[in-house]
């Protein structure tokens, strides 16, 4: 009988001291937030990212980052013609390095309620007037939205025009846009 209790022991130790880790492991796996009391766990961390059933509704949130889930495409080409503002002048050093015309990078901005809007900056390089087209390219996880062209004011030798395209409404997504100069 005490052979028996000599070899149950060792494992009867390391039974409680796993159940002691155990218990410690527990509780240091718990957070309590200070400023709300809230107690934070394994079991209800990250409860956002848990996945959801597909019959679920959709939400327009959860479209924008998940562009397949957007029906929107680029049905044609929208042609706008804005009004531009002179915004000052470039030196005229157009040849083989320096192109005609120049176009700065765009800035996609949201106008809430209403659409999607890109600020242009269009720099004449040249010693002639020039009729420029440009072309935007609104995206929502590199699918076009919609494609635009916009048709630019005369720009005098030397002049830089400030003018907008405008894109889609703002309920469709769209994280990025790529315009670029057309003509001339």
């Amino acid at each position: 009988m005490m052979t028996a209790i000599r070899r149950l022991a060792p494992i009867v130790t390391c039974s409680i001291a796993a159940l002691a880790v155990t218990a410690s492991a527990m509780a240091q796996a718990q957070f309590r937030d200070e400023r709300t009391g809230k107690v934070w766990t394994p079991d209800n961390v990250s409860n956002d990212n848990q996945l959801r059933p597909t019959n679920e509704p959709s939400t327009p949130a959860d479209r924008a980052f998940d562009p397949k889930a957007q029906i929107a495409t680029a049905t044609g080409v929208v042609v706008q013609h804005p009004n531009a503002t002179l915004m000052g002048t470039v030196p005229m050093t157009a040849g083989p390095t320096v192109p005609l015309v120049s176009l700065d990078s765009p800035t996609l901005q949201a106008i809430p309620g209403d659409r999607w809007v890109v600020p242009l900056y269009l720099s004449n390089n040249s010693g002639a007037s020039a009729n420029a087209q440009v072309g935007c390219t609104f995206t929502n996880g590199s699918r076009p939205v919609q494609e635009s062209r916009i048709v630019v004011p005369t720009a005098g030798p030397g002049q830089r025009l400030a003018f907008a395209a405008y894109g889609p409404r703002t309920e469709v997504f769209v994280d990025r846009v790529l315009c670029r100069v057309l003509t001339p």
